[in-house]
């Protein structure tokens, strides 16, 4: 009991405040793999976190306001909440399906939302951080609108590429839409002309010595975002409109914009502010732990706050720039401290392209293959450091191969040995020495590569103690111990059970469902992240397989499902 209660102090000593801040997708279409590739490293953050001992505030949600969204609606003769509301619930079923652990999911056009964002835009009116400037803005005669960044198209004055208004995603530069050449309006195709209208403008590059020396002095960063904004840092900061002619979105709070909007850029961002805030008023908590570093102090806690966020790379500048802007703004709050960038994943070798239907849609796998067969190949395979692809051939070929043929096979056959041999019940025997040094270690190291943003490697470590466990069982041969040597079995399998049992908290923040399934075999509770045991004589329940095999021929059913969605001609 002293030993368990030590153990406790300890955790209670050590825990943190984690803050972890997931992309925001955008309401105007359903989500594809390459946009739940760069989302679920958050969901693997939280489990793991949690099973630490952390406290931690997973939040995220819908970005319901922007052009598309009333552009879409308004084609279809529906109101811009009614439209975002159908994609909003589409997004909550496939995270819920996909096991998603939110302490909060979301949406942008809520009251709640709306109050924050203009509570920290008046704060940073107030502080000297905003001010007014007349512009000329891209205004379309044939639609008679100004129009957002986005809606502008051109090529880029850089690298000569086609980009939008905003940003261009061949050389990462960020755009001003005037800056574009031969621009076209997305709507309609014609040339728009340079309109003098007012805004608001964000001094951005007044905080360029303040975020230089921040960005010098981070840690966690993916290459990628460290690579970015040390780029737009070098080139110099440009001041950003804070407000657009806009009639869908966040109202500002000045007089004389009643017809504009607070622009997505600062508004989405704030999301992750007006989110925690949500969470702390619907469930009694306290979103300052998470936020301010004062809290604690104030508190004589010993908790640190680490705030992760994590999202695609062309996000990069909006979270390590211009949020850390928008808080050091505002004043005391919590800047980002580990942003975790994805890479662009791609489709059978091109690029996903939601306009041809080039994609593979998240509703759509969802309903033939299990989540835990999506998490687990969009981690090994994903676009952690570099661009990586999927194809239905690698997708199949992973689940079999490794999810089936390596980890429910180790599963199955020591457990269906555990009832064939052993009655049902968990043989007496002794853990091998060098399995509990293994198991020791692999918590260890597994949680050090998680923290680090090391999802792909923490995964396949694990993995190789998984064929490591397989040799294992291979080379202690059970089947002929159970007659020649008894009690040489015993331990064999006894140490196969140990391996399982931490197996499925390991793997927990990777493949839940399947993890959930073994707890269940075993009888044992939530996970934690040290090491487990299951005590020697206690009863097996009902066995299921963890997996099944996905037959090969499937590869080319959906390579052809993929080419008819793309040509009609081909159904």
């Amino acid at each position: 009991m002293e030993a368990d209660a030590f153990k406790t102090l300890r955790r209670m000593i050590n825990m943190r405040n984690i803050f972890i801040g997931g992309a925001w997708p955008y309401a105007n279409g359903s989500l594809h793999l390459g946009r739940l590739a760069s989302i679920l490293p958050g969901d693997i953050l939280a489990r793991y976190h949690r099973a630490k001992g952390d406290q931690v505030l997973y939040v995220s949600g819908s970005d319901c306001h922007g052009t598309p969204v009333a552009v879409q609606a308004a084609q279809e003769g529906v109101s811009p909440g009614a439209f975002a509301s159908r994609y909003h619930q589409e997004f909550t079923d496939c995270f819920r399906t996909l096991g998603f652990t939110y302490d909060l999911y979301t949406r942008t056009d809520q009251e709640q939302h709306h109050r924050v964002v203009r509570e920290l835009f008046l704060k940073l009116l107030e502080n000297g951080h905003l001010y007014r400037k007349s512009t000329l803005q891209c205004y379309c005669e044939q639609d008679q609108r100004f129009l957002p960044d986005r809606y502008v198209e051109g090529r880029c004055p850089v690298c000569g590429k086609q980009a939008r208004g905003d940003q261009c995603d061949y050389c990462s530069t960020l755009l001003d839409p005037a800056d574009l050449l031969e621009r076209t309006c997305k709507l309609c195709g014609t040339t728009p002309v340079l309109r003098s209208t007012e805004h608001f403008y964000l001094s951005l590059s007044s905080f360029q010595s303040t975020l230089s020396d921040y960005v010098e002095s981070a840690q966690g960063w993916r290459e990628n975002a460290v690579r970015l904004t040390r780029r737009y840092l070098q080139e110099g900061l440009q001041d950003r409109a804070a407000t657009r002619d806009l009639d869908w979105g966040v109202d500002v709070p000045a007089d004389g914009f009643a017809d504009k909007k607070i622009y997505v850029w600062i508004e989405a961002v704030s999301g992750y502010l007006s989110a925690s805030r949500q969470w702390a008023a619907e469930t009694g908590n306290r979103w300052e732990d998470f936020w301010l570093d004062s809290a604690a102090q104030d508190r004589e806690e010993p908790h640190s706050i680490t705030a992760y966020y994590v999202h695609g790379k062309d996000n990069v500048p909006f979270h390590s720039l211009i949020w850390p802007a928008l808080l050091t703004g505002a004043g005391g709050l919590h800047l980002p401290d580990r942003i975790l960038a994805c890479e662009y994943m791609t489709l059978e070798g091109e690029k996903f392209s939601t306009s041809r239907n080039w994609a593979v849609w998240v509703p759509d796998i969802l309903s033939r293959y299990e989540p835990d067969s999506i998490r687990y190949f969009l981690t090994a395979n994903g676009p952690e450091k570099r661009d990586a692809d999927f194809s239905w051939r690698e997708f199949i070929h992973s689940h079999n191969s490794e999810l089936l043929g390596a980890f429910g096979n180790f599963v199955n056959r020591s457990l269906v040995f555990v009832n064939k041999s052993f009655a049902g019940k968990i043989p007496s025997g002794e853990l091998a020495p060098e399995w509990a040094d293994l198991i020791e270690h692999l918590y260890r190291d597994a949680g050090q590569l998680i923290e680090a943003g090391h999802f792909k490697e923490a995964l396949e470590l694990i993995f190789s103690h998984i064929r490591k466990a397989n040799k294992y069982f291979d080379s202690q041969q059970p089947w002929l111990q159970i007659n020649q040597a008894p009690a040489a079995c015993g331990s064999t399998i006894y140490t196969c059970v140990q391996i399982i049992a931490n197996l499925s908290s390991l793997l927990n923040p990777f493949i839940p469902f399947s993890c959930g399934k073994i707890r269940g075999f075993l009888s044992f509770g939530e996970p934690g992240w040290q090491p487990v045991s299951v005590p020697a004589g206690q009863p097996l329940q009902p066995l299921t397989l963890l997996f099944e095999r996905i037959d090969l021929k499937q590869i080319e059913e959906e390579t052809t499902r993929l080419a008819a969605a793309q040509n009609p001609d081909l159904r």
